[in-house]
C-alpha cells in the first residue's frame, strides 16, 4: 500500500481531468482513451457472455468498434452492446477504489494486463500502435516513477476516466437528437429490446454520473471528509 496524496493534488487532478475533458483540443488528443475503455467493454462482456470475439479496432478519429460472433438477439448481444458507453466510468470507479486505498502499483499492473489482453485481439496497425503507446507510459510511470509520482498519476487516471465518461455520452445525445447516429449502440439496444434508444442513453449517463459521484467520494482524502462531516 502507498500513501495517499495531499489534499491539493486530488483536486488539481480534478480540475486538469475537468479541464482536459471540456477544452476542445486536447479532449480530441486524449477522447483515444475513452474509446480503449469503451470497446475493451464491449469485447470484456462479449466474452464473459460466451461471444465469440472476432476483433477491435481502433481509428485514429478516436471511433472505434468490436466485432463479435453469436446469436443476433438475446441477453449477451443485449449485455455487450450496452458495455461500451458505461464502461470507461465503471473503470474509472475501480481505479478511484484502488488508488482510494493505496494500491497504485496493483491499479498499474491491472492496467497492463488489460491492454495486453485487449493487444491480442488489435486488427488495424493504428491499434496497435495507440495500445502499444498506451502501455508503455503505463510500464514506465509503474517501473520507473517515485511513488508520490505514481499516485499522482494514478489520480488524473481515476479523475480523467470518470469525468471523461460523461462527454461521449452527451455527444450520443446530441447527436441521436439531429438523426446523426442511427447505429449508436443505444439504437442496436433499442432494436434488441421494447425500450427506446433515449431510454438507454438516459441509462447511460445514470450510472456514468453516479460513478462519478462514488468515485469523487473515494478520491477525496478521509481528513477532508472528516472535517466536512464536523461543520
Amino acid at each position: 500500500m502507498q500513501p495517499g496524496p495531499p489534499i491539493w493534488v486530488t483536486a488539481l487532478a480534478a480540475l486538469v481531468a475537468l479541464g482536459v475533458v471540456l477544452y476542445p483540443t486536447s479532449w480530441h488528443i486524449s477522447r483515444g482513451l475513452i474509446t480503449v475503455a469503451h470497446e475493451g467493454g464491449h469485447a470484456l462482456v462479449a466474452l464473459l457472455t460466451r461471444r465469440k470475439l472476432q476483433g477491435i479496432r481502433l481509428h485514429s478519429d478516436t471511433s472505434g468498434v468490436t466485432l463479435t460472433r453469436g446469436r443476433p438477439t438475446g441477453p449477451g448481444m443485449i449485455f455487450t452492446a450496452a458495455a461500451g458507453y458505461v464502461a470507461p466510468s465503471l473503470l474509472g470507479l475501480g481505479a478511484a477504489s484502488l488508488t482510494a486505498a493505496g494500491y497504485i502499483t496493483i491499479l498499474l499492473w491491472t492496467v497492463l494486463v488489460l491492454l495486453a489482453c485487449m493487444l491480442l485481439m488489435i486488427r488495424n496497425v493504428f491499434g496497435v500502435v495507440a495500445l502499444l503507446t498506451i502501455g508503455g507510459a503505463v510500464f514506465a510511470l509503474s517501473w520507473f516513477a517515485p511513488p508520490d509520482v505514481q499516485a499522482i498519476g494514478a489520480q488524473l487516471a481515476a479523475w480523467f476516466l470518470l469525468v471523461g465518461g460523461i462527454r461521449p455520452i452527451m455527444e450520443l445525445r446530441s447527436k441521436r437528437r439531429h438523426g446523426r447516429a442511427p447505429d449508436s449502440d443505444a439504437d442496436q439496444l433499442a432494436r434488441l429490446t421494447h425500450f427506446p434508444g433515449g431510454f438507454f442513453v438516459f441509462l447511460f449517463l445514470l450510472v456514468a454520473t453516479a460513478a462519478l459521484a462514488i468515485g469523487a467520494y473515494l478520491l477525496t482524502p478521509l481528513d477532508l471528509l472528516t472535517r466536512l462531516n464536523d461543520l
